[in-house]
């Protein structure tokens, strides 16, 4: 399905579940609808299952918006608490439109529980409360793991199963242009190990590279000792950024642990460095490596990017909005360290070489995630893998193929009412 097929889908009202390859625009699309709703006064809360992914697109976790907190599940007395919050009534009864990003992290008890608090706040037993629920994410990311251990999609929820979700699968390809990435990508969600290892294993091994490759480990005790070290290793002055907020204390301490900017920043001359925002005018995006190559007469550092381009990198800030209004803002340098991060943290990411350490993935969907965040294989620098790299969970192959075929089947379905 096409990006502008799904807009128009989501545009008619549907409860939308927005899914596909990295790369296929799943949150370009997500924001555009999002300005559309904005402007035509639509009240819409915009939501992830992680901090990471809310700050993308300027919105809070589903945990923090809906009550759910670190819960899994919601009892009758958790609810009655819930709705003695004046806060939360104000978000429930505003809100005509929710949006869910990385709904592939959710587990299906918790997107049982929030639907459970939308339908007693909105006083409706229809699926979360009658609100237009437009859920985005890919299965074949990292999985989500209950409590118990058990991993249980959110496709296999009580609501899932009411809310008679139209799936849009985007299979237009807007970020990969190379065609061994994306057929090696395609070949693990498949489960074709074999193949997948042909191409990884059978491509050229790529020794000079543009800039030096930001590292990728599976764990985060590497990542912190690497830009340590690396940082260490550099003589010269220190330059710290503190972050500054405002706004609700609970809400500010949710954005802190959600933003990859840290809250002390240190710099030096010749530190590598990633932008952690997109800003187009400017001439950077989220992901976009560089180093600091020297500091203005106001402190502020001027990173020189893979490309060559000089970009003074000025102070940026993270919100969370709620009707419109902000209620919480941090400000922070959008950089941080970027000789390493976690496969983790980098989900979201666009990375233009990368070295990637996945000797110790401990779970489906690791090695997916990580070789993912490439725009192509000639930025991989391969450090070691495992096995488990290559698998995906296997309930995850499963339902994305009833997933392609009820997306085939609303496309069809469009079609027919377009011809009306």
């Amino acid at each position: 399905m096409t990006q502008e097929e799904a807009l128009k889908i989501m545009k008619m009202g549907y409860n939308v579940f927005l899914t596909g390859p990295p790369g296929s625009g799943k949150t370009f699309l997500l924001n555009k609808y999002i300005d559309y709703l904005k402007e035509n006064d639509k009240s819409v809360a915009v939501t992830a299952s992680t901090g990471i992914a809310a700050t993308h697109m300027n919105g809070t976790t589903l945990h923090s918006w809906s009550g759910l907190g670190i819960k899994e599940t919601l009892t009758k007395k958790d609810i009655q608490k819930l709705m003695k919050k004046s806060y939360l009534k104000k978000h429930y009864k505003n809100t005509k439109i929710l949006i869910i990003d990385e709904i592939s992290m959710l587990t299906a008890a918790q997107f049982d529980a929030v639907d459970r608090a939308c339908q007693q706040f909105k006083v409706s037993f229809m699926p979360f409360g009658g609100m237009q629920v437009i859920c985005s994410g890919d299965l074949f990311q990292l999985p989500p793991i209950s409590k118990s251990g058990e991993v249980k999609f959110v496709v296999e929820s009580k609501a899932w199963k009411n809310m008679d979700m139209k799936v849009c699968y985007l299979e237009e390809q807007h970020r990969h242009k190379d065609k061994n990435l994306f057929d090696l990508l395609n070949h693990i969600r498949n489960n074709s190990v074999e193949e997948s290892k042909k191409i990884l294993m059978g491509r050229p091994q790529q020794d000079n590279f543009l800039e030096i490759p930001t590292k990728l480990y599976t764990h985060n005790i590497d990542v912190d000792t690497v830009n340590s070290i690396e940082l260490e290793k550099i003589t010269g002055e220190e330059f710290i950024y503190h972050m500054t907020a405002t706004g609700k204390r609970d809400v500010i301490n949710a954005l802190k642990k959600s933003c990859l900017a840290p809250e002390r920043l240190v710099l030096k001359k010749g530190a590598r460095v990633m932008f952690l925002k997109n800003n187009f005018e400017v001439g950077y995006v989220n992901g976009t490596q560089g180093k600091v190559i020297d500091f203005d007469t106001e402190g502020l550092p001027i990173v020189e990017t893979i490309y060559g381009r000089k970009i003074t990198a000025k102070l940026a800030g993270w919100t969370v909005d709620e009707e419109g209004k902000i209620i919480a803002r941090i400000n922070q340098l959008p950089l941080r360290l970027a000789w390493a991060i976690t496969v983790h943290k980098s989900q979201g990411m666009n990375l233009d070489a990368a070295e990637i350490d996945l000797s110790k993935c401990f779970v489906e969907g690791m090695g997916y995630v990580a070789l993912s965040r490439l725009r192509s294989l000639a930025g991989l620098k391969l450090v070691a893998i495992n096995d488990m790299a290559f698998y995906v969970n296997e309930k995850a192959f499963n339902v994305d193929k009833q997933l392609r075929e009820a997306s085939k089947g609303m496309a069809k379905e469009l079609k027919k009412i377009s011809l009306i």
